[in-house]
């Protein structure tokens, strides 16, 4: 991805202070009521219309994924993140060799729905199933993945799981604060913005400032809506493509979780 100007973003406001106080006469967050552990995520796959994401398996996925990485000849899918280029199939086979047995991040495999094969990776990171917060992250998106449906679908099956299956508070979107094109993404999807991390960390010798995106739980309906109805055919004409931009459809949800036109 190059460097380039990104959209105008705005930190979402804070709320206002919990009216409610302890004996101390200090406010305190509201009681979560009920709330219980959730369970990580399981794995077993998760189907969708243009592609289906399955737990990374070195020796089925590897292959394809590094045929459609190298299609990336300039090798700009990685300037942001913390691993590649790689020198060679066998410096890659090493590092999903490495990589595809964690638990966190867990690892999964987007696979193309028409051609059967994987064009990309996107992880769950950061579980942490106590508090019901989870970061999605680690794409690698191959050019047979990027800027078509199944990139979008993916991410829509992702946030699916976290919120309707396991009950998750919270899902977390971070990246190269440079990284336009991942911000733009973010937004576009629907993540809030919530700021900057200054010098939060060193990643191939250089610095890294981070921005910090979310979801949580209350927004999730009105988002899921807008997704279902961004992927429901009769949004796509015969050539594949839309009628009406997902970014359109995030665009009317505000930050409490409601559409702000009907």
């Amino acid at each position: 991805m190059g460097l380039t100007d990104g959209p105008h973003i705005q930190p979402i406001s804070l709320p206002e202070m919990s009216e409610e106080r302890n004996r101390l006469g200090q406010p305190i967050g509201p009681a979560v009521l009920g709330w219980t552990k959730c369970r990580e995520p399981p794995k077993t796959p998760m189907p969708g219309r243009f592609c289906r994401l399955e737990l990374l398996d070195v020796e089925r996925h590897a292959a394809d994924l590094w045929a459609a990485n190298s299609i990336d000849r300039e090798g700009r899918m990685w300037t942001y993140l913390p691993w590649g280029p790689f020198g060679g199939f066998d410096q890659y086979l090493a590092y999903l060799q490495a990589v595809a047995p964690k638990k966190d991040p867990l690892i999964h495999a987007i696979i193309d729905t028409d051609t059967g094969k994987a064009v990309g990776v996107a992880s769950y990171l950061r579980i942490n199933a106590d508090a019901g917060t989870i970061e999605v992250g680690g794409l690698a998106y191959s050019p047979l993945l990027q800027r078509r449906p199944a990139a979008t679908e993916a991410m829509y099956l992702m946030m699916r799981r976290i919120f309707d299956e396991l009950g998750y508070r919270r899902y977390e979107w971070k990246c190269n604060e440079l990284n336009a094109p991942s911000r733009a993404a973010a937004i576009r999807i629907g993540f809030q913005f919530e700021g900057i991390f200054r010098q939060a960390d060193v990643v191939k010798g250089r610095n890294r400032d981070t921005a910090w995106f979310a979801i949580i739980d209350q927004e999730w309906p009105a988002l899921r809506a807008a997704f279902e109805r961004w992927l429901d055919p009769s949004n796509f004409d015969e050539t594949g493509r839309q009628h009406v931009s997902l970014s359109s459809l995030t665009a009317e949800v505000d930050q409490s979780g409601q559409c702000e036109r009907t």
